[in-house]
């Protein structure tokens, strides 16, 4: 059902008749300290055996990658995130100030241009999944992709709105209102279905409206995360807190109740941040949650 190619920046999936590339903006290596509450790399030893090499480096941090998803449905082409992208300032990550990324490139190199996008969907709004939202050109941001509708979910758009954090502010002013003001948006609710094989999954708590793609043709299903789960650690750690989370507890039971839902169901989970081989399958063994990688 997979054909994945060596290159980490580029992967191909296959559901049914839904291709999926993802393209990488960059991959990074953080402590644990800086997404997790109270963890630090020891946490991590019991599940060094299936979280090592993909997913930790030797040092035990967490290999984070950040990526888009375009979807192919016999319909349409859907962006899912757009990463973080270049020029932007003021987002909190020093790093990603000023960047000058080859995610255009990469795109490119998955078969698809800006303006083969029908749909951007954001499964939230913060700066690492709207970056490329907007580029900037003579000086002010536009959309860079010109001929897509963009799905903004009412309530986070309404969560974003009122955020007081200086860093929402800068998604806000770089990231959000220049596709309204190009009149590009199409508002959605938490049960928007894009098309027959694409739906939005609620799974609030990192945010007031954040939501997960599920993907359906016939016999083959997969459920794009977001950042319901930022590491694959929590699979097997579902109550480990994201300090990153809007609500924390109903983030955990959001969590809690997805990898319940999804353990041996022969649904292919998309990580968001799951560095390469990025889709797995969640299943029990011997009394614990673990991970099975597409074959």
């Amino acid at each position: 059902m997979n054909d994945k190619q060596a290159n980490t920046n580029f992967q191909l999936f296959n559901i049914g008749g839904i291709e999926i590339a993802k393209v990488v903006d960059t991959v990074e290596r953080f402590s644990p300290k800086a997404l997790y509450m109270d963890k630090d790399r020891d946490s991590f030893d019991e599940h060094l055996d299936w979280l090592q090499p993909h997913f930790l480096d030797e040092a035990k941090r967490m290999l984070l990658s950040i990526h888009s998803f375009v979807l192919k449905t016999r319909h349409h082409n859907i962006l899912v995130d757009t990463c973080i992208g270049n020029h932007k300032v003021g987002n909190g990550f020093p790093q990603w100030n000023n960047r000058e990324g080859n995610y255009l490139a990469e795109l490119a190199a998955a078969n698809c241009r800006p303006e083969d996008i029908d749909y951007v969907f954001c499964t939230h709004m913060h700066v690492d999944h709207t970056g490329w939202n907007t580029q900037l050109k003579d000086g002010r941001w536009v959309p860079t992709f010109p001929n897509a509708k963009y799905l903004f979910n009412e309530r986070e758009w309404a969560g974003l709105k009122e955020s007081s954090y200086e860093y929402d502010q800068a998604v806000l002013k770089q990231n959000i209102v220049p596709i309204i003001e190009a009149n590009q948006v199409q508002w959605v609710d938490d049960a928007w279905t894009i098309d027959d094989q694409v739906s939005l999954l609620p799974t609030p708590g990192h945010t007031p409206g954040h939501c997960s793609v599920a993907l359906n043709d016939g016999s083959s299903r997969a459920v794009i995360t977001g950042d319901m789960m930022i590491h694959p650690v929590q699979i097997a750690e579902p109550q480990w807190r994201q300090s990153g989370d809007y609500d924390k507890e109903m983030a955990v039971a959001t969590r809690s109740a997805f990898i319940d839902n999804h353990c041996d169901q022969d649904i292919l989970i998309l990580g968001t941040h799951f560095n390469t081989p990025t889709g797995v399958y969640i299943e029990e063994q011997q009394g614990r949650r673990r991970i099975r990688l597409e074959s």
